[in-house]
């Protein structure tokens, strides 16, 4: 088993002075996931899309996650267990060839979990914040954390013929929207935009529940504030330690270990 960390070493322990009531999340079940999400639509800007049209090929070049919407249902079937509804909004970056023009569209990734979140009935009312909607049981609390993806490969697709009927894509939120520079072409195209992306994420359903944990002390500030309004620009410059690392190269370069390094 791997060793915890301690806050105070193990051959100088704190006296508990006393044990304490805390709020806290509680996470019951969690899961990992590592996703490679293959000829994903992008829905490119209005600009982009000319810019495809006279395009051979388009090479990838980022993928930045916007937004996760994230919902919670129960399972009729299987008591105290809940799907998971994940949306993933990317903003897609490439550059056409051989043009070398940069194009940006939406792509929307769906997935859905299965996770325990035990049961709760119990209705919560706090003097802060808006009046929630009425239920008969409380939901668990699901939280997604992801990094930004990998564009692994973009590719272009002539549509000569009448294709199947794609799923209608949802309304697209404002904030999403308005992330973009133009407006997006979302009807569908003779030449579509298709890209495959490498996703990293962590889903979790968790619950408010109250534990009771050993006090040692209050905690102190080991440090002070720095800065303060009296100060001028000159005073505040020379606190800056001088970055001689920026004016010579290194020796040699680390070469850390990165999902981001291997593509």
């Amino acid at each position: 088993m791997p060793d915890r960390n301690t806050p105070v070493p193990a051959e100088q322990p704190r006296p508990i002075r006393e044990s304490v009531g805390v709020n806290t999340s509680k996470i019951f079940d969690t899961c990992l996931d590592k996703d490679c999400v293959d000829e994903l639509r992008v829905y490119p800007t209005e600009s982009s899309q000319t810019y495809l049209e006279n395009a051979l090929s388009v090479r990838p070049r980022a993928a930045d996650l916007l937004f996760v919407d994230v919902s919670v249902s129960p399972i009729s079937f299987n008591r105290g267990h809940y799907t998971v509804d994940c949306t993933y909004f990317y903003r897609v970056t490439g550059e056409t060839f051989p043009a070398g023009q940069s194009v940006t569209g939406l792509a929307v990734f769906d997935k859905r979990c299965m996770l325990f979140g035990s049961l709760g009935s119990v209705m919560s009312f706090r003097s802060e914040g808006q009046p929630q909607e009425i239920s008969g049981s409380e939901l668990p609390r699901a939280v997604v954390d992801a990094v930004n993806p990998i564009a692994l490969q973009m590719n272009l697709v002539d549509v000569s013929e009448p294709a199947p009927a794609e799923p209608e894509l949802r309304d697209i939120p404002d904030f999403i929207a308005n992330a973009f520079p133009e407006p997006l072409v979302l009807t569908d195209t003779a030449r579509r935009w298709f890209v495959t992306l490498g996703q990293f994420s962590i889903i979790r359903l968790e619950r408010d529940t109250q534990l009771t944990i050993p006090a040692f002390e209050y905690l102190m500030p080991s440090k002070e504030c720095p800065g303060n309004n009296d100060d001028d620009p000159c005073t505040l410059f020379g606190r800056i330690p001088f970055p001689a690392e920026e004016f010579f190269p290194p020796d040699f370069v680390e070469n850390k270990a990165s999902y981001r390094n291997m593509v």
